[in-house]
């Protein structure tokens, strides 16, 4: 039997007889165990205190704190609940019992056996470093529950800002943001931007006429189909409500085709519209789409309370898309003059006349896009 002790076993003898303690030592100590004597209980609860113990050798009498109390409050301390304790008796059975009570862990009589000595301190030993191997498990698993914890609330907190982005940014945009850690461009700021408002001509008498699980389908069908060209364009979505949904350009993105993405977009738009008011019209729903465009300055930020922001933008240029969006006709798609100059010769389109808009004191020269140039895109 190999009863040499595995490096580092500390074994901790509590005696208050000195030699005692040098015959434990003189058969431990050259099997490689690293002995510590405590010649009182007192001595021995303060050793623990500052020493890690594998094993505990304690002997039953002595004066001041006996073993069976010594034993009892290396129990009582969660750090050394599990400590092997071996109880050293000069007697029989009922010290036996009595130090069972008391959470021994095995026995040793005196006179001591060398071969028994070594065979339960070994044993002990071996299930002491079980108990560490266990412990170190445990504190690896809580160690790494905590940093799991924590990656998925920074996960749960990335997923809610990119809920949050995701309602008016492009979904690569928005990664982009969550990934930078940069909100800085919700703050409030001006700049120029290309608004494009849009809305379904002929939705109110459909909405009168019709059941609300029918007018909730059509408005899934009709913002599907719009809101997957608001993302492939990289345009901004400010605000749907009901069936008018608002869209800029320019903004938080810079963009230098602000007018002739707005437009590019629309007559996408148009067409995928019109693709689905064919199904409309054979449910006898006689639904079209008009579309206004402007260009302008406004102040654009986070707006609303704490647990429920948008993102908005605030100024007459909004206004007036929605009034020429107003005053389109079915798929009629109205731009400012300005517009449609600067979206260069992709915009095709004739001169729709000035006309004058509710809430402005200026007339506004307007166009009516029929088309867009492929030719011309500069990709």
């Amino acid at each position: 039997m190999n009863d040499t002790a595995p490096a580092k076993t500390v074994v901790l003898v509590v005696d208050d007889q000195p030699q005692n303690i040098r015959l434990l030592e003189a058969i431990l100590v050259p099997r490689g165990y690293d002995v510590r004597p405590a010649s009182s209980g007192e001595e021995a609860m303060s050793a623990l205190d500052q020493d890690d113990v594998d094993l505990v050798l304690c002997d039953i009498v002595m004066p001041g704190m006996d073993g069976y109390e010594v034993c009892r409050a290396i129990r009582e301390r969660p750090a050394t609940a599990y400590l092997p304790v071996v109880m050293v008796t000069a007697s029989g059975d009922e010290q036996k019992i009595k130090a069972l009570e008391a959470g021994a862990d095995d026995f040793l009589t005196k006179p001591i056996n060398q071969s028994e000595l070594l065979a339960r301190v070994a044993s002990l030993a071996r299930i002491k470093r079980y108990q560490d191997t266990v412990k170190r498990q445990s504190d690896e698993l809580s160690a790494w529950n905590q940093e799991l914890e924590a990656r998925v609330a920074e996960q749960v907190s990335q997923i809610e800002r990119m809920g949050r982005l995701r309602r008016f940014l492009s979904p690569q945009l928005a990664e982009l943001i969550v990934d930078s850690g940069d909100e800085s461009f919700l703050e409030s700021h001006r700049r120029e931007i290309v608004v494009v408002f849009c809305d379904l001509r002929g939705f109110t008498a459909f909405a009168e006429a019709s059941e609300p699980e029918e007018v909730m389908g059509v408005l899934e069908q009709y913002f599907a189909a719009l809101g997957d060209l608001i993302f492939r364009f990289e345009g901004t979505l400010e605000r749907f409500a009901g069936d008018g949904l608002m869209v800029f350009f320019n903004d938080p993105v810079r963009c230098d085709d602000g007018p002739a993405r707005a437009i590019r977009m629309s007559v996408a738009m148009r067409t995928r519209v019109k693709g689905l008011a064919e199904a409309w019209a054979r449910e006898g729903h006689d639904l079209a789409l008009g579309i206004g465009i402007a260009q302008g300055y406004a102040t654009l930020g986070r707006i609303g309370f704490d647990g429920r922001h948008d993102y908005a933008a605030i100024g007459s240029v909004t206004n007036l898309s929605s009034r020429l969006c107003a005053e389109a006709e079915a798929w009629q798609i109205l731009v400012t003059e300005r517009v449609f100059s600067a979206a260069g010769p992709i915009a095709v389109g004739e001169d729709a006349g000035v006309r004058e808009l509710r809430g402005f004191s200026r007339s506004v020269h307007a166009y009516d896009v029929k088309g867009i140039d492929n030719a011309r895109i500069v990709s």
